[in-house]
């Protein structure tokens, strides 16, 4: 079993270097074989440079420079289009998954096609990121006939699924468009709960309003695209 870990960022450079950390201290001699995709997405920071020497000491390694920001689903994107394993997942270079959290994900890998994370100690997050993930997770549910606890994280995919698809979106819900294609399509899933740590620097862009108007884009696309195609 193989895997490839696509790890975007964007002015990470105090949270980048133990980002990567925990992600090879939970893939340790797991994988028959793994690669890891940094992918600097437009930093005016010390992030691609840090990327840059973080893979220089490591073969398994290597690094995306994208010269403008693509936002999250972009730089996934461009990540994904590299890939090259058996299974793929995103974990952000934000370091707020810890090495055990990637573990229990990584280890339910062959019990169906996606493993499906989801936050279970939402509390340390503010109260309108908690309030808008709730919401967010109940319209899709209800639009979409599904019945996921969370339509984020770091979900691992079998690559060839997740690239059969078209992720029309660069913004914040591209993993909420491909899990709705690809478990509407009958793909099998299960799911598992994971904790994260706060941030130790910066703050998340999930709820600015380029990016809550991008998710309603979102949104609408599918609603047209599964039911009215």
């Amino acid at each position: 079993m193989t895997i490839s870990v696509i790890i975007p960022a964007l002015n990470e450079q105090g949270n980048i270097a133990g980002a990567v950390t925990e992600v090879l201290e939970a893939l340790g001699d797991r994988f028959a074989q793994y690669e890891v995709i940094l992918v600097d997405d437009g930093s005016t920071d010390d992030t691609g440079k840090i990327m840059d020497q973080i893979a220089a000491s490591n073969p398994h390694l290597k690094v995306i420079h994208n010269l403008q920001p693509s936002n999250f689903g972009g730089a996934y994107k461009k990540g994904l289009a590299a890939a090259a394993m058996e299974y793929v997942v995103m974990i952000p270079g934000d370091n707020q998954f810890p090495s055990s959290s990637i573990v229990k994900v990584l280890e339910r890998i062959g019990k169906a096609d996606i493993v499906v994370p989801y936050t279970s100690n939402q509390q340390i997050r503010t109260r309108g990121r908690r309030i808008g993930s709730q919401v967010f997770t109940r319209l899709l549910n209800f639009l979409f006939r599904l019945r996921l606890r969370y339509y984020n994280g770091i979900v691992v995919h079998r690559t060839h699924l997740v690239k059969s698809i078209t992720i029309t979106t660069d913004g914040f819900a591209y993993q909420a468009e491909a899990l709705i294609k690809l478990l509407r399509a009958g793909h099998s899933y299960i799911e598992v709960a994971t904790e994260i740590t706060e941030r130790a620097t910066g703050r998340s862009a999930a709820l600015r309003p380029k990016n809550l108007i991008l998710v309603m884009q979102t949104i609408r696309h599918l609603i047209g695209e599964i039911y009215f195609p």
